[in-house]
């Protein structure tokens, strides 16, 4: 809510003395999406997020929607309470019910009714003064670009909008609004670039030299003689679960650091001590009610999630093992 105060602050400092601003529930509703919704709606309302490509089923398309089909009403119910079986948890523990029908009454106006694209996120207030600076990266953020176009037919301004684009945009813009039949860009988290793009992960990571704190974390450990169970849980929690968790398990990559709550770090020696592998193994197939954790019955036929747990067990902290088992 630092975004708001700060808004509201600005906003103060422009009134005569005595003279208190109204409240705008809709710029309020655009300034809590844009901070807690955007991650898998989309700035824009339409879930062409990276995000989205990891989660079945997928985050609303608001675009897609009509009034008749999703009224105010809906979309308040569904912050209040969340919709079991997916992605999508109650944020009646994070926002007030003003705050929430602030935001509901922002996502239909502005997504459903009008199907406007969300162009305030990028303010001086959110940290983004002379965003036109970017204009040239532009077109592969809104697609009008292929991200996948061949470089050799791009203009030379063009080239130089694709390479500001990787450097300064790839981050919130990952795959660069691919069209239906495109292949998606690399669907990762990436971090800003300090020194230079690359897709290979450099052999040292710090906080000044590299990409961000957050890096660290996005670096799978190397282990050997794993059983085949291991090694083929490894490949599925590294293309699916380090996404939130990290590739080391901890979840302090920059996703997870983003989450509320935050997703588990499966390092945590008191937290994991107590886990059973029946508990770790229901947790995955049924997911956490009231967080991202969805469930992945779904997705993993139980061979892969026991797998899955094998994998957990040596890479991160061993699962106590169960009577039964």
């Amino acid at each position: 809510m630092r975004l708001l105060a700060r808004a509201a602050s600005v906003a103060a400092l422009c009134l005569p003395i005595g003279v208190t601003a109204a409240p705008d529930p809709f710029a309020e509703g655009r300034a809590i999406y844009n901070f807690r919704c955007y991650f898998c709606h989309g700035y824009s309302g339409n879930a062409r997020t990276v995000a989205a490509s990891f989660l079945t089923p997928p985050p609303a398309d608001f675009t897609k929607a009509s009034q008749a089909s999703l009224p105010e009403a809906a979309i308040i119910a569904t912050l209040q309470t969340g919709r079991p079986g997916t992605a999508m948890k109650s944020f009646s523990s994070v926002l007030t019910d003003p705050e929430i029908r602030a935001v509901a009454r922002f996502v239909l106006d502005e997504f459903v009714i009008n199907k406007a694209a969300n162009t305030h996120y990028h303010t001086a207030e959110n940290g983004w003064p002379d965003h036109e600076r970017y204009a040239i990266a532009f077109p592969f953020a809104t697609g009008a670009i292929p991200l996948s176009q061949a470089w050799e037919t791009l203009s030379a301004e063009q080239v130089r909008g694709k390479r500001l684009f990787l450097q300064a945009c790839v981050t919130c813009h990952d795959r660069g609004a691919p069209a239906e039949q495109e292949t998606a860009w690399e669907a990762r988290p990436l971090s800003y670039p300090r020194n230079n793009f690359s897709f290979t992960v450099p052999q040292k990571i710090d906080a000044t030299s590299s990409a961000s704190p957050y890096a660290l974390h996005d670096i799978a450990p190397r282990l050997k003689r794993l059983t085949r169970s291991q090694r083929k849980g490894e490949k599925l929690f590294q293309a699916n679960c380090a996404f939130c968790h990290a590739a080391d398990g901890t979840g302090k990559n920059w996703i997870g650091s983003f989450l509320e709550p935050h997703p588990r770090n499966l390092r945590d020696a008191e937290f994991m001590s107590r886990i059973t592998r029946k508990h770790f193994v229901n947790v995955v197939r049924e997911g956490l009610p009231n967080t991202s954790m969805p469930a992945w019955k779904g997705v993993l036929p139980p061979p892969d999630i026991e797998a899955v747990a094998d994998y957990v067990d040596r890479a991160f902290h061993p699962l106590r093992e169960d009577a039964t088992r």
